[in-house]
Order: structure tokens, then sequence, then C-alpha cells
């Protein structure tokens, strides 16, 4: 047991090393976003993100917006619980039949002005299911899309610079 204790506190743990970023790109991004969102809505920009069918991908980089690094709310922008208190629904994956009407309620229940950004790939093209049967296609086949974020997942930093795109348009 000794042993493994030993090799436990002397090994350096085996993770990834954290994305190198550009310290004054960020600060430039997160400035403008705050500029542009309080000159659009007059507050920060509140998101909801919506799952449509997706395989996660686009979620864990969605998540990784709010880990130490990127730092979500030092951007002005948040997360919210509910569609009711959202100015952008973040949709990814193909529009799943089943997932239709959940969707287009989750639209009807954000207040205007109400945008909607499709990230990664299959929420843009349908992507590899484009063609299925249990699967509508790309989120504009259901609802508006304001902006397209593409990518297999999107970046973290991409992600950011399309929600930037969105404010200043």
């Amino acid at each position: 047991m000794r042993k493994f204790l030993l090799e436990g506190l002397l090994r350096r743990p085996v993770t990834e090393l954290p994305p190198v970023l550009d310290d004054a790109e960020l600060k430039q991004i997160a400035e403008r976003i705050d500029v542009a969102a309080r000159r659009r809505l007059g507050r920060s920009l509140a998101i909801r993100e919506v799952d449509a069918g997706s395989c996660n991908g686009c979620e864990l980089e969605i998540n990784a917006l709010q880990n130490a690094v990127y730092d979500l709310e030092r951007f002005g922008l948040r997360f919210v619980a509910s569609p009711r208190h959202a100015d952008v629904l973040l949709v990814t994956g193909p529009v799943a039949k089943n997932m239709r009407l959940a969707l287009e309620r989750t639209y009807e229940a954000a207040p205007a002005p109400k945008w909607v950004v499709a990230v990664g790939d299959c929420a843009v093209t349908g992507g590899l299911f484009a063609d299925s049967y249990a699967c509508v296609g790309a989120v504009s086949n259901v609802l508006p899309v304001a902006l397209t974020i593409p990518g297999c997942p999107p970046t973290p930093h991409a992600l950011l610079q399309g929600l930037l795109t969105l404010l200043e348009s």
C-alpha cells in the first residue's frame, strides 16, 4: 500500500495541457461582446442551449465555455435554465422528429428579440443524419436561424466569435 501511495505522490498526473490562448485576443473578444450586448439589449446576453438530437460533441464544447479557461461569465454571457429568460437559443444536433415539437415550443417560449444559433455541422446541414427516417434535418428546416457556427464540433473560441458576430450584426 505504501508503494502505491508513494508512486501516486511522486508521479505527475496524466492530463491534457490547457489550450494555449492569447490572453490579449480573449480580452478583446470579451470587451467587444460586453459592449455589443449592452448596446443591443442593455444588459448581458442570456443563452439557452437546446439539444435537438446531437451526439453531445457540441455540448462538450459549449460546456467548456463555462470552465476556468474560458469563463463565459466574464464575457457578459450566461446560460439560463428557462427559454423564457433567453435571448439566444443555441441549438445542437440534427432535429430528431421526436424533438421537433419541443424545439418549436422552446422557440415560442423565448421572448422577443430572440435569435436561433445552429451550432455544429449536424445543426447546420443535418450532418450524417440528414437522410434518416427519424430526423427532420437541419435546424433551419424548423426554426428561423440567425447564425450558423459550423464545425464538428466547433471550438469554444469559434462559439465566442459566433456570438460576437451575432451581437454585432
